[in-house]
């Protein structure tokens, strides 16, 4: 038997993500992020969703600009360090030993220890309640290149990225099937 229950954003499991951003002066912040999802194939984007009183959201707002940085589970003290404290009180980047890298095509830095990092500059802001959503192309990918397949695709399990549920941080163990293997 079911039980209803009020209305909640209930979807699981959650990408993890660490969102680095850059203020118009230079200063640069990354954030702990599962609100985030896929959006569209052609042309490629991605939203993120931020609450307005984060300091992510400020410099995400001057700048109009953000990287993704996907981070393995051999990280996941220093990636729950980041959803902690607060960019305006701390240098994450010292906090955590993260390393800070230059991007191709935005200011926000490309974290190091993170084997895929996707560039987005923001085409749309939704204000949608306790967060505003954040509408992104995506206009460069860097992947390190021991997570791709023969066909140059990203091995995600190779990639051993974190995945959130509301009990906390999880690994991907395996993979039990592949798109469209049900046709087979």
């Amino acid at each position: 038997m079911k039980i209803k229950q009020n209305p909640a954003p209930v979807l699981f499991p959650l990408p993890t993500i660490l969102v680095t951003s850059a203020s118009n002066d230079g200063q640069i912040n990354v954030a702990t992020i599962s609100w985030t999802g896929v959006l569209c194939s052609e042309p490629p984007m991605v939203g993120i969703g931020v609450r307005p009183s984060r300091h992510t959201y400020k410099y995400i707002k001057e700048t109009m600009e953000f990287v993704i940085n996907i981070p393995q589970v051999n990280v996941v003290v220093q990636t729950d360090k980041c959803g902690m404290v607060s960019g305006d009180k701390e240098d994450k980047f010292a906090l955590t030993g993260f390393t800070a890298e230059p991007a191709d095509k935005v200011r926000a830095p490309l974290i190091k220890e993170c084997p895929v990092n996707v560039e987005c500059v923001v085409k749309q802001i939704l204000p949608l309640g306790t967060h505003d959503f954040f509408v992104a192309e995506v206009v460069a990918v860097h992947v390190e290149e021991s997570l791709l397949d023969a066909s140059g695709r990203i091995d995600s399990i190779k990639a051993n990225p974190i995945a959130y549920l509301a009990s906390g941080y999880n690994s991907l163990k395996e993979q039990i099937g592949q798109y469209g293997f049900s046709k087979k």
